[in-house]
């Protein structure tokens, strides 16, 4: 299929969360300052993380990171397919960055011959473009029921005739059992096409490992070509999961939480809130009490009827209540806006059985889902005291109007957007990104109760972390093998 030849290789990993979206993200930042051309590749994806395009779609954020990371504007041709769960059997399903339907398990895995379409269409444009591609494979390639018509893993490294590379967290436990399972459970052209092993979050002494290592490459015939140490603190976009463990800081001035529903998008708009120096942040998840804070985020949501149902099972409009009784401070961001309103409604069943149900009701203004999704990249200001400048991104698919709308929270592209309470405390935007801009982050926390003492700035850590990550890699890695499949040096 891959008619030009154009340099390749693919990370897939034994389980989800082994390690392939970091790996994918140095490999390009390495290659990128070499010199060299190169663009990522996730022929499938499944997350509620999602970012803009330049072309005006939706990709996953991973694949966003990794653009950065190669220094190239993300594009949907990245992420050609991506699947947005709304429950444990359907999905939104978006191809070439646009929303297509909701289509469950079955008719999806029926439908998978016309997304492998897209991929290949995606995968030929990119081979014209670039000097070489890093693909990036989803959950294993091992889950047996999944083989047919597989577009996520081997099913498309055989298509294009890709190499492979597994890799495999060690700080799980059981690292030679799952990279010899899963070898064992591929093809034999697909064991074929396995080129070597990557482990990964390796902390100790390595040279307690090393008689692993040997048994390994002679019980599977392949090498290891890296084993990778554990990062603590990595500040990168996560595909999917929330992240439980709180980073920790040194008496932190400010109280932050956020409700981690069951459909939680977008999630990493908190990131600059979680790493922050002086901000105490965490998310609290099912049959946790709320604790006392300074400010409650309600974030993103992919269903956001059956995630307000969720938050009142959970006591938390109790807890709002209280929250805002005592003086605290509540943000709505997306989804999150929309839970603040007076109604929710549903005519078309888009997220679930049509109909309405009551917001939380703290913002006079009511929100319609309609089949039409806003997807735009957009800059503004905060309209709060200092007129902070902020850039984001909006990914929604609901009309939202009322009486609230008109004291806005920002102006973004020149026109107002969200809603600011008469008494200050509440605020709610459209704005994925609300916290990246250093000073309308700095604003938002004045706001909320404590002025910083120092800048943050989330791009400027991201980025140095994206540094940090490669640098790991490129010396934990054996690059030299690695050259038989990727170019290190740009073409002359």
């Amino acid at each position: 299929m891959n008619e030009q030849r154009t340099p390749c290789l693919m990370v897939q990993g034994c389980t989800s969360d082994a390690g392939k979206s970091v790996l994918v993200t140095a490999l390009c930042r390495i290659l990128h300052r070499r010199g060299v051309r190169v663009a990522p590749f996730k022929p499938q994806n499944m997350a509620l993380n999602s970012a803009v395009t330049v072309d005006g779609g939706e990709i996953g954020r991973a694949q966003a990171l990794q653009a950065l990371a190669a220094g190239v504007p993300a594009h949907t041709d990245f992420n050609p397919v991506l699947l947005k769960p709304a429950t444990d059997r359907r999905a939104q399903v978006i191809i070439h960055g646009k929303a297509l339907r909701d289509l469950d398990a079955r008719d999806y895995h029926a439908y998978k011959p016309l997304a492998m379409q897209a991929v290949l269409a995606s995968w030929q444009r990119l081979c014209g473009q670039y000097e070489c591609l890093l693909v990036e494979g989803a959950g294993s390639p091992a889950e047996i029921n999944l083989r047919d018509r597989d577009i996520a893993n081997m099913g498309f490294a055989e298509a294009v005739d890709c190499p492979v590379i597994l890799i495999a967290d060690i700080d799980r436990g059981g690292v030679f059992a799952h990279l010899c399972g899963t070898l064992d459970l591929l093809s034999e052209s697909e064991q074929a096409r396995v080129k070597g092993f990557v482990i990964n979050r390796f902390r100790g002494d390595i040279g307690l490992l090393e008689s692993g290592l040997r048994w390994l490459e002679r019980r599977t015939g392949k090498p290891v070509l890296g084993v990778l140490p554990y990062l603590h603190g990595l500040y990168l976009d996560a595909e999917d999961a929330v992240p439980r463990q709180a980073e920790r800081k040194v008496a932190p001035a400010l109280r932050v939480i956020a409700p981690a529903y069951p459909r939680i998008s977008n999630h990493n708009d908190l990131d600059p809130l979680r790493f922050h120096p002086e901000v105490d942040f965490h998310f609290v998840g099912p049959n946790e009490r709320p604790p006392p804070c300074d400010l409650i985020v309600l974030p993103g949501s992919k269903a956001v009827q059956s995630d307000l149902a969720w938050l009142r099972t959970q006591g938390w409009e109790e807890a709002i209540r209280r929250h805002l009784r005592y003086g605290g401070k509540l943000i709505g961001i997306c989804g999150g806006l929309q839970i603040l309103g007076r109604q929710l409604h549903d005519p078309l069943g888009l997220e679930g059985p049509a109909g309405s149900q009551p917001g939380l009701g703290w913002l006079d203004y009511e929100t319609t889902l309609a089949t039409e999704k806003t997807l735009e990249n957009v800059g503004g200001n905060l309209l709060l005291p200092g007129s902070a400048p902020l850039t984001g991104y909006r990914i929604h698919m609901g009309i939202t109007s009322g009486e609230a709308l008109q004291r806005p929270a920002t102006m973004l592209g020149g026109h107002p957007d969200g809603a600011l309470s008469a008494d200050g405390h509440i605020l709610s935007t459209y704005c994925h990104g609300l916290f990246d801009s250093p000073a309308a982050l700095a604003a938002l926390l004045t706001w909320a109760g404590h002025r910083p003492a120092h800048e943050f700035d989330a791009r400027q850590r991201r980025e140095s972390d994206i540094e940090r990550l490669a640098d790991a890699v490129e010396q934990n890695i054996d690059l030299q093998r690695l050259a038989e499949w990727l170019p290190l040096t740009a073409r002359s």
